[in-house]
């Protein structure tokens, strides 16, 4: 009852699929599986794994038959005996919504099963029969994923097993009946209508026998719609009459296949007649290619509108001849100052005033220009104390900053110090040489112009 209950179970969940699918007539089909075989309890068999086959075909997109073959490596429960089974036998398909991806079916069918142990109280061959159910999901036209499961009945003694497989199911030729009914309707496919008879350039010759598409309008032509003068130039600017569509165009100037001068700026005034050339698009001309209103400036950049390829530019914006804004260049200027302490000191050696000078003149010289000045110790000075350290770093800034104020002038807001005390080194501080590298003010004295 209980291998009973979940057939059940399967049936209700493949009956739930009503997509789109391609079970074909007349199609052979191939599925290697493998599975599940579980036996009933009288057959005091060890349930295992299964290996099979099944190779059937289509009689019609719903009605079908298969050959089937599983192989069960099985053994006894009591003594551990190898005892294989073998089941092999036909059965009859009806499939469900073949013209969709998922394509649910039942089974039923007829067969053999065969223990490979011949054992007194079983025949070592038996009549079986098995029902089932199964579903396919078509991967491709001729793919499908596929899953099977049976109620398998062997008879003296009668048991009841249950058989549970998945497969890959490979089909080949067929056709499905919606492929039928298209042929049909192919053939049932109404006669083409009559052409309708068009006449492009209005010439009173059919487009199918104009042999001189085209012809402007009031042109005299002949039988096959060219006209009866083809060699008139009145303009004589290489194109003739019955094909120029401006003429009177003067002889000195270069024309289309049309006849017609080109306009650069597409105001409808020729290059040749056009005064003002450039005109932007959508800016009403004269009949001389210039802008009836050239004085309108409707973003006040200098830069009348008809000019204007940056219209509504922000108020106080510099803009070029186009009325664009001018991109602003950045220029960079600076020069580093590097000057070294004696330990615990602040005092500025005289070997850096020469250097002191130089950034003073670089000061002076831009006035605008700011500088930085950052000040370090090493490791040791003040006891290694943090906060002595730090003061002691902010006062070699300070000297340095107070030096070119006193000295040479230049404004203390010009001027930015600070303290890293021996938070960055430069060198080692485990060697003479490296505490002094390590004793230093560091500035930056820059300049940046903006053109």
């Amino acid at each position: 009852m209980k291998k009973f209950g979940i057939l059940v179970a399967f049936f209700i969940v493949i009956a739930a699929f009503t997509a789109h699918a391609e079970n074909k007539a007349g199609s052979f089909s191939l599925t290697p599986n493998v599975g599940a075989y579980f036996f009933e309890t009288n057959q005091n068999s060890k349930n295992n794994i299964t290996f099979g086959w099944r190779a059937g075909y289509n009689f019609t997109d719903n009605l079908g038959t298969e050959l089937f073959y599983s192989y069960v490596p099985s053994q006894f429960k009591d003594t551990d005996v190898d005892n294989n089974v073998y089941v092999a036998g036909i059965e009859g398909l009806y499939h469900f919504m073949p013209n969709g991806r998922f394509v649910p079916f039942l089974a039923f069918g007829v067969g053999a099963f065969h223990y490979s142990d011949d054992r007194p109280r079983d025949a070592p061959t038996n009549f079986v029969l098995d029902y089932g159910a199964g579903m396919k999901f078509f991967l491709t036209e001729n793919v499908a994923l596929r899953a099977d499961i049976r109620h398998v009945i062997p008879f003296n003694p009668v048991s009841n097993d249950l058989l549970a497989t998945v497969g890959i199911d490979f089909a080949f030729g067929g056709r499905t009946s919606s492929e039928k009914a298209s042929d049909k309707v192919k053939i049932q496919e109404p006669p083409i209508p009559m052409k309708r008879i068009v006449d492009s350039d209005g010439d009173g010759v059919p487009d199918d026998l104009d042999k001189c598409p085209g012809t402007l309008a009031g042109v005299a032509v002949d039988k096959d719609g060219c006209p009866l003068d083809k060699t008139t130039d009145s303009d004589r600017d290489g194109v003739p009459d019955y094909l120029d569509r401006c003429p009177d165009t003067p002889s000195s100037v270069v024309v289309d296949k049309y006849g017609c001068p080109p306009d650069s700026d597409n105001d409808g005034v020729p290059d040749y007649k056009d005064k003002c050339p450039g005109t932007p698009a959508g800016v009403k001309v004269d009949k001389d290619g210039c802008p009836f209103d050239k004085t309108t400036d409707s973003d006040r950049d200098g830069v009348p509108d008809y000019k204007d390829k940056c219209p509504n530019t922000p108020a106080g914006v510099a803009v070029d001849k186009n009325g664009c804004p001018l991109v602003a260049e950045k220029k960079r200027t600076a020069i580093l100052l590097k000057v070294q302490f004696d330990a615990n000191k602040a005092v500025i050696n005289k070997k850096y005033h020469k250097e002191l000078k130089r950034a003073a003149d670089f000061m002076k010289e831009y006035p605008k220009a700011t500088a930085t000045i950052i000040g370090h110790t090493d490791d040791v000075e003040k006891a290694g104390k943090p906060k002595s350290s730090l003061l002691l770093s902010k006062a070699r800034a300070n000297s340095v900053s107070q030096y070119l104020i006193k000295k040479f002038g230049i404004k203390g807001s010009r001027i930015t110090t600070l303290g890293h005390g021996p938070d960055t080194p430069l060198a080692s501080n485990k060697t003479k040489d490296g505490r002094q590298k390590n004793r230093r003010a560091v500035a930056l004295f820059e300049m940046v112009e903006t053109k």
